[in-house]
C-alpha cells in the first residue's frame, strides 16, 4: 500500500485563481491543476492508493464548510482513495466541540499551518488544540520550518516546536517538511528520535520554477540523500511518512526519489505506506 500523506485540492471555481496565486508567490511549478480529478488521475498513474488531503483554515468560521466537506469525502474513501483531514483555526474558542465533532465523524485528523494562520506553533491557543486532539485521539499535522512563500518567518521553527514537544507531548503530533523546510540541521540535531512523525513532503526533490520565473540552483535546495538517510536512521524508518505536497510535487517522481534513497526493502514499504496505514489505522 502507498499513501501519500500530505496533498492539498481546491474547489474546482477556485482552484485556478488559488494555484496561480500560490505559484506566484513561491515561484513554484505546480505538477497538478489543485483538483481532486487531477489528483485521482496521478494516484493511478503513482500507484497511490490513498491520498490525505490537508485543509487550512485561515480565519475562523470557516472550518465549519471545511469540516462539512471532510466528513463527506471520507465516506466515498474506499472508492476515491481521499481521506480528508479536518481544519481548525487557534482563534476557534470552541475548539474543545470542533474536535470532538471531527473524531466523532470518524475524520482522523487535522491540519494546523502556523504560517498562513499566522499564529506561532507554540502559543497557548495551539498548545490547547494539540492537546484536546490527543484527548480525542485526532492526529495533528502541522507545517514545520520555514514557508517558501514567507521566507524568514519563524512561526513553525524547529526552536517552537522543541517548546511544544517539551510543554505538550501531543500523541499523534506529524512535521512536515521532514521536520522542518529548510532547518534540516536542526531537526537533526533536536526533534530526530523524539515521539513524532516526519513527512517527506517538497523536501526531496529540486524546486522546478514556474513559467515565467527563475530559480538559482542553490536557491532553496532540497534536502541531500545523504542527510535524508542519515534523519531516517536516526529517527526511525517507523516515523517518516511519506507525503508529496501536491500539486507541488509530482507523487511519480516522489516515489522514485524514496526509492532511490538508499533505504532497504523494509524501510521503504514502511515510510511510503506501512506508517501512514498503522497511523491511520487502515486495515
Amino acid at each position: 500500500m502507498i499513501i501519500d500523506f500530505h496533498t492539498h485540492t481546491f474547489p474546482e471555481d477556485l482552484a485556478p485563481r488559488a494555484i496561480a496565486k500560490l505559484a506566484a508567490s513561491a515561484r513554484s511549478l505546480h505538477y497538478l491543476d489543485g483538483t481532486r480529478e487531477s489528483l485521482r488521475r496521478s494516484m493511478r498513474e503513482a500507484g497511490v492508493d490513498y491520498s490525505i488531503l490537508l485543509p487550512v483554515v485561515t480565519r475562523p468560521g470557516q472550518q465549519e464548510e471545511i469540516n462539512r466537506i471532510a466528513v463527506e469525502t471520507n465516506q466515498c474513501a474506499d472508492d476515491t482513495g481521499l481521506l480528508s483531514f479536518g481544519g481548525i483555526h487557534p482563534e476557534n474558542e470552541d475548539y474543545r466541540k470542533i474536535l470532538r465533532d471531527l473524531a466523532e465523524n470518524g475524520v482522523k485528523g487535522i491540519k494546523i499551518h502556523p504560517v498562513f494562520q499566522r499564529v506561532a506553533i507554540d502559543d497557548i491557543r495551539f498548545q490547547r488544540i494539540l492537546d484536546c486532539a490527543s484527548e480525542n485521539g485526532l492526529i495533528v499535522l502541522t507545517h514545520a520550518g520555514y514557508d517558501i512563500g514567507f521566507p524568514g518567518e519563524d512561526y513553525a521553527s524547529v526552536e517552537r516546536i522543541e517548546k511544544v514537544l517539551d510543554i505538550v507531548k501531543p500523541e499523534k503530533f506529524v512535521l512536515a517538511h521532514m521536520g522542518g523546510w529548510q532547518a534540516w540541521d536542526q531537526v537533526e540535531q533536536r526533534i530526530a528520535g523524539r515521539n513524532v512523525w516526519l513527512d517527506t513532503a517538497f523536501s526531496l526533490l529540486p524546486i522546478q520554477p514556474a513559467p515565467g520565473t527563475v530559480r538559482r540552483p542553490e536557491e532553496d535546495p532540497p534536502l541531500s540523500g545523504a542527510q535524508f538517510l542519515g534523519m531516517v536512521r536516526k529517527h526511525g524508518a517507523d516515523r517518516i511518512l511519506f507525503g508529496t505536497d501536491s500539486p507541488w510535487s509530482g507523487q511519480k517522481e516522489m516515489i522514485a526519489a524514496i526509492r532511490e534513497s538508499g533505504l532497504d526493502a523494509a524501510e521503504q514499504q514502511a515510510v511510503l505506506g506501512g506508517n501512514g496505514a498503522g497511523l491511520l489505522s487502515l486495515s
